[in-house]
């Protein structure tokens, strides 16, 4: 197949690009580079069946290709806050861009979107058929709302038009490659373990959320991209469910760090509680769920931050 994956050289597109190549693949990496990072992606450079482009999905491309995974979206606060209308923009304009190419070249198209569709949930744990409790007027709605229309911009195109779709919705991810700076709790609480700094909790440390590994999230993808039954969308994600406090002592154990954890005010919108119900997922992905523990994949992700620290 020739791919393109859009986002391709961020935290989960880069993992992405790999593991197609690895199947065997063409690949093209499309991205802007507001949040990917030419080191994600350059010991693949070599690779004859790998190709980058720079782009902004927010403008049309014409490209021939057979699949499309379209990850391009800055996906933590502090990247996708820093410029909201951009933000659900690239959602918006990029669904529509990447579904208007999947329809002219007849390609199958993935929708990486997010658990924030479910915004703060009064189901728990979420499942795909709950339709969330979202503000849609918050400082998060740039993102929540933008993925939230892109679910329905490939759910048109596929009543309207025909256009083979696919859609995941993703909780937490982490591993290596993830931005030092981005905000998210995993990248925060390693950083600031291996720095000896205080872990900082916004709120009292009871909010709970969902881990998974990188591999396992890809794997997923990988999968439903090449299934023909369902078009979505699946929840992906880890259904171990920890409170930030165990997630911040674990860490501390695990880097061997002498830091304390100190206490700030939640912020607003911040969900309370976030765990995927993955009963679709494994019963549509051939028995697919989660094999990396989070103990695992933390001490990967801690070896990946040290390495780069040096």
């Amino acid at each position: 197949m020739r791919t393109l994956v859009t986002g391709g050289a961020g935290f989960l597109g880069s993992h992405l690009c790999e593991r197609l190549l690895a199947d065997g693949h063409e690949v093209i990496c499309l991205d802007n580079f507001f949040t990917g990072n030419h080191k994600n992606i350059e010991h693949l450079s070599s690779n004859p069946r790998f190709e980058l482009i720079r782009h902004d999905v927010t403008e049309p491309i014409l490209l021939e290709v057979d699949r499309i995974f379209n990850l391009a979206c800055p996906a933590s606060p502090i990247h996708y806050q820093f410029n909201p209308v951009k933000t659900i923009k690239t959602s918006v304009m990029g669904a529509i861009n990447m579904l208007g190419l999947a329809k002219r070249v007849k390609a199958r198209i993935l929708q990486a979107s997010t658990s924030e569709v479910y915004g703060d949930p009064m189901v728990h744990p979420q499942v795909e058929d709950y339709w969330g409790n979202v503000n849609p007027i918050g400082i998060r709605s740039c993102y929540d709302e933008g993925k939230r229309v892109a679910e329905t911009l490939f759910m048109d195109y596929h009543r309207q038009n025909h256009v083979d779709i696919r859609i995941v919705r993703i909780f937490n991810t982490y591993g290596p490659r993830m931005l030092p700076n981005d905000g998210r709790v995993v990248s925060n609480f390693i950083v600031q373990a291996l720095k000896g700094e205080d872990l900082t909790i916004y709120g009292s440390g009871n909010q709970t959320r969902s881990f998974c590994y990188v591999s396992d999230l890809i794997e997923a993808m990988v999968r439903m991209m090449d299934q023909d039954d369902c078009i979505g969308p699946v929840n992906i994600g880890n259904p171990g469910e920890y409170t930030m406090l165990e997630l911040a002592n674990k860490i501390i154990e695990l880097t061997g760090s002498k830091s304390k954890i100190t206490f700030l005010s939640l912020p607003f919108d911040d969900p309370k509680k976030r765990k995927p119900d993955i009963s679709r997922a494994k019963t549509i992905l051939s028995n697919w769920s989660p094999t990396v523990s989070l103990d695992e994949g933390l001490k990967e992700t801690i070896e990946y931050f040290a390495s780069t620290s040096k």
